[in-house]
């Protein structure tokens, strides 16, 4: 005679679910495949607490690569109707990238499985008898959220974003402020580290290493196509060469960014180095051959480079200290070929206008538009930058290597070291040899 009503009793016991105002709690199996990048646990259990009258759920995603699972997340899920009453984790899309399923019941997600669901029965949500009021707070709290979230995106855009209106062209702007898959890889800008007629350097981190992003804005496509133009030649890879990573395009239309992904150099350009520091002479001779390594192999012609096929002679064109880089130890690294131009054979060389580069590294044929647009005249004009460049460093030698004190080698130190070595009959015919070479006949020297 009991029979009825033990079995209502029963069913209301299993289905009600979580009173009202009952918080659930469950525990489901944790995973997080980007652990490192995202500084959290790799695996272990996760405690799921829900808010009042909702439901907590676990869930599980993977990818299927050619019959081989790989794992991506696992962990808690927010009430969701399509999770309700299912015991076991099941994906029913039909061949998604990355597949998901969610399920009821504490550890549930431990095992995962791929069932494509043929019919396709549409699951109704929930129909409980909200009041107007909650209604319009469940409408309209996501909405008012995702407009705060894009306003304060939008916000810190434009001030992590660096101005473009104005890119100084001369040599020293002043104080600056402060391919291969790179698009499936997470990066993120730090700081600027330079600016420069063509755009800013950023300091970046890409995964695990520190990169270098040069940033060009819209209307300085040329350089940037050009430099990566060069990069991308055959037998590019050497010590004292800039090491290429990637080039990619940002944002559309006039917001366009095109950006160039190189290896990062704590110390800098040679130019920031010299400015707070001075070299003892082993630090200078390394630097100074170095350099010159790099510089001749980019003059190189190599016939085949490791199976890329030959490596033209590559001009410069806007060799300065402050395009070359210094690693730790102080060995040197060419860099910023965006007026770099390539001596293919059979092939013209192509924008070959003589008056490019800064003009305080530029050869006097350069100057006075007298220089000839043939590749041995190019080579040159970056022998004659070198040169000064070789002075820079020179002027910022200690006196002896050694010494107990920091004394750069000025003019006066330099006249005094020749006096100690060389006899004045000798000094004064070096002197007048060079007066005669630099200011009256303006003959330049043959020697490379």
């Amino acid at each position: 005679m009991f029979a009825p009503w033990l079995t209502f009793a029963l069913w209301g016991t299993f289905c009600a679910g979580p009173s009202h105002g009952e918080v659930e709690t469950r525990e489901c199996l944790y995973y997080n495949i980007n652990w490192e990048i995202e500084k959290t646990n790799q695996s272990g259990v996760e405690r799921c607490e829900g808010e009042k009258d909702k439901r907590s759920h676990c869930y599980a995603s993977w990818r299927n690569n050619s019959g081989t699972i790989e794992l991506v997340k696992k962990g808690c899920w927010l009430d969701d109707f399509n999770c309700y009453d299912r015991q076991e984790c099941v994906a029913t899309e039909e061949n998604p990238q990355v597949f998901f399923c969610c399920c009821e019941g504490s550890f549930c997600n431990e095992r995962f499985t791929h069932l494509p669901d043929v019919s396709g029965p549409v699951i109704e949500p929930p129909s409980p008898a909200l009041s107007v009021l909650n209604v319009l707070v469940y409408s309209l709290m996501p909405i008012t959220m995702l407009s705060m979230a894009l306003l304060l995106a939008f916000w810190m855009y434009r001030h992590r974003k660096p101005p473009y209106g104005h890119v100084d062209i001369n040599e020293d702007p002043g104080p600056t402020p402060p391919s291969p898959l790179v698009g499936l890889k997470p990066l993120q800008l730090l700081e600027i580290k330079a600016r420069g007629r063509f755009g800013c350097v950023w300091k970046a981190q890409m995964m695990n290493e520190y990169v270098a992003v040069k940033i060009f804005p819209i209307q300085d496509k040329q350089s940037w196509q050009n430099e990566r133009d060069i990069f991308s030649t055959p037998g590019m890879k050497h010590d004292n060469l800039l090491r290429y990573i990637a080039a990619e395009k940002r944002g559309a239309s006039l917001e366009m960014e095109l950006w160039l992904i190189t290896e990062f150099h704590e110390r800098g350009s040679l130019t920031d180095y010299l400015k707070g520091s001075v070299v003892s002479w082993n630090d200078l001779c390394h630097t100074a051959e170095t350099m010159a390594c790099g510089l001749a192999y980019l003059h190189e012609d190599v016939p085949r480079y490791k199976g890329e096929g030959p490596k033209p002679a590559i001009a410069h064109r806007d060799f300065k200290s402050k395009n070359v880089m210094l690693k730790n130890d102080l060995t040197a690294v060419v860099g910023d070929f965006g007026l770099a131009v390539k001596f293919e054979p059979g092939k013209p060389p192509g924008d070959t206008h003589g008056q490019v580069g800064t003009r305080r590294y530029m050869a006097p044929e350069v100057l006075e538009g007298a220089i000839n647009f043939q590749r041995d005249a190019f080579l040159r004009i970056d022998m004659y930058a070198m040169g000064l460049v070789l002075w820079e460093l020179v002027s910022r030698c200690t006196a002896a290597d050694g010494d107990s004190h920091d004394t750069a080698v000025g003019p006066d130190n330099v006249h005094y070291q020749f006096l100690k070595h060389l006899p004045h009959i000798a000094l004064s015919m070096l002197l007048n040899s060079i007066n005669d070479i630099w200011t009256t006949g303006k003959i330049r020297t043959s020697w490379k």
